[in-house]
């Protein structure tokens, strides 16, 4: 199950096998002409990547500070319960609300454990805002260039929201053309159809059990 990608709603840097796409390339001319939205969206975007790339700069921090660092950067500026709810919503009028809180407790750890170590191939990266569009009262995409010294450049699309508490939170990401809510809950839907309910909660269990114990290990 290709679960992983959903991690990289935070760190856009982690694709860098994506070169940019023409539909990317066309989103960003569209979006000159267009509603501008919230300022600040752009502000939260760029303070994010370069507040991550900076704990991948300082080696004075041990992996597994940046990890504890990474994980409240993650809980803090991801709408993750909104993300997750979009994920599984096929399946939200089916399940308990045990197995409901199962899942989202289990979400984030998977996620955070996804992309955590691969980070740190990501310290020379460099972010920078080409556009932004508004996309009606709360939303705000964010249209960025991600570039590394010998790499082609990635395009992304940060769905930046702004909550009823005036907080910035990622929404949802689109890297070189491909959504990733919308490819994630392709994964998910399949391998619940096939699997059950459940066995997709003991799938990010299980995977967040292996990541500890490798931690530990170290």
């Amino acid at each position: 199950m290709r679960v992983s990608k959903f991690a990289t709603a935070l760190f856009v840097f982690a694709y860098s096998g994506l070169a940019p796409t023409a539909g990317a390339h066309a989103q960003v001319a569209a979006a000159s002409a267009a509603d501008a939205g919230d300022p600040a969206a752009r502000s939260f975007v760029e303070k994010l990547a370069n507040d991550a790339f900076a704990v991948l700069r300082d080696k004075s921090l041990s992996k597994a500070a940046s990890r504890n660092t990474f994980r409240t950067m993650l809980q803090q500026n991801v709408a993750l319960e909104d993300i997750g709810n979009r994920l599984i919503r096929r399946h939200r009028a089916t399940i308990t609300p045990a197995q409901y809180s199962a899942y989202q407790a289990a979400l984030p750890e998977f996620v955070l454990n996804a992309y955590s170590d691969r980070l740190y191939d990501y310290s020379d990266a460099a972010l920078k805002t080409t556009r932004t569009i508004g996309r009606g009262a709360v939303l705000t995409d964010v249209f960025t260039r991600v570039t590394r010294p010998g790499a082609q450049p990635i395009d992304a699309i940060w769905q930046v929201k702004k909550t009823p508490a005036n907080k910035y939170v990622v929404n949802n990401l689109t890297v070189a053309g491909i959504n990733l809510s919308l490819t994630q809950e392709a994964d998910f839907n399949a391998y619940i159809q096939k699997n059950g309910f459940d066995a997709l909660v003991t799938f990010l269990k299980t995977a967040n059990g292996k990541s500890a114990a490798a931690r530990t290990a170290k």
